[in-house]
């Protein structure tokens, strides 16, 4: 993902019908799956809970679909990888 045009942002709708706009951060390999990180658009900065999104790329009906992540273990692997990925860019 290029950050020279600005940030990615996608629309996504949860099991309740509600919608949400999500920042992408950036995305991954772990483990044979894809996955994506988000922040929700509309965070506060300043906010120190910011809540990252974590979410599974599926393939649906020849479609790419975006999942939960429902195992702790996976949860907090990926998560742990994408804090890497993040600072090291940070610190280059």
């Amino acid at each position: 993902m290029s950050e020279e045009f600005g940030p990615d942002f996608v629309s996504v709708t949860d099991d309740e019908g509600n919608e949400f706009e999500l920042e992408h951060l950036g995305t991954l390999e772990h483990k044979g799956n894809q996955y994506m990180a988000f922040v929700p658009a509309d965070m506060d900065e300043d906010n120190e809970d910011f809540g990252l999104i974590l979410l599974r790329v599926i393939e649906q009906d020849g479609e790419s679909l975006l999942a939960d992540i429902d195992d702790e273990q996976e949860l907090d692997e990926v998560y742990e990888q994408f804090m890497e990925e993040l600072f090291e860019d940070e610190e280059e």
